[in-house]
């Protein structure tokens, strides 16, 4: 989605278009991200069939064989996203046993610059604590953060250490590449999927037909796409 030019060369009607296009494209993004209307929740211009399998390397909350997955592919900055965390947290307990939730990263940085960082930071977590230190962080993430890039650097650390998180290696990973790739395939592949903007979910039926959920959807629409998917 972001493209850079380093060549001062660049005829300027080439540089315009640039602008004109990355523009297009932060602007697709911004409105896809807020909650959407029913009748958009299952449209969607991607291949769903994209999605990258659930594996051992994904977040997984929830139960070891679910009659339903929820895919989510998120920005920890975004306000949606955020909004979406706590339906989803709603979800698992009314769904208790039935639901495994996969947290997959898309974070927007053309929106979002801390956006990336605290993608990174969760991963860490997950690195030095396994995957209850992942869910415990970026719970804590989504409940620290107002959003739109306005929680504290420092709060990263804080959070590290309060889930007793070696602070030294906390830093050296935050300060490494190592978790990058993860990052960037699961926003690419977010993107294969059909994704314009965040929160962006797929459903995963017992049968293993895929539901988009376009935006942050309240708990009540959610419900009546799992009725769907448990009934074919």
């Amino acid at each position: 989605m972001e493209t850079k030019n380093t060549s001062y060369a660049v005829p300027a009607a080439i540089i315009i278009a640039g602008i004109v296009v990355a523009g297009a494209i932060v602007w697709s993004i911004g409105k896809s991200s807020g909650p959407q209307p029913a009748s958009a929740v299952d449209t969607v211009t991607g291949n769903l069939d994209a999605m990258a399998p659930v594996g051992p390397n994904d977040h997984i909350r929830g139960a070891a064989k679910p009659a339903f997955t929820i895919v989510e592919y998120s920005d920890t900055e975004c306000p949606f996203c955020k909004r979406f965390h706590m339906t989803m947290q709603d979800i698992m307990k009314k769904y208790d046993g039935k639901v495994a939730w996969v947290y997959r990263h898309f974070p927007i940085k053309e929106l979002h610059q801390k956006s990336f960082d605290e993608a990174k930071a969760t991963e860490c977590a997950a690195k030095l604590g396994g995957q209850n230190a992942f869910w415990q962080y970026i719970d804590a993430v989504y409940a620290a953060t107002p959003s739109n890039d306005q929680l504290d650097p420092a709060e990263l650390g804080k959070i590290a250490a309060g889930l007793k998180l070696d602070a030294a290696q906390f830093a050296a990973c935050q300060a490494s590449t190592d978790v990058e790739k993860t990052i960037n395939e699961q926003r690419d592949n977010a993107i294969a999927t059909g994704a314009q903007g965040t929160p962006w979910s797929i459903l995963v039926g017992p049968d293993g037909k895929k539901y988009s959920i376009n935006g942050a959807q309240p708990i009540e629409e959610i419900t009546k796409m799992i009725d769907i998917a448990l009934k074919k």
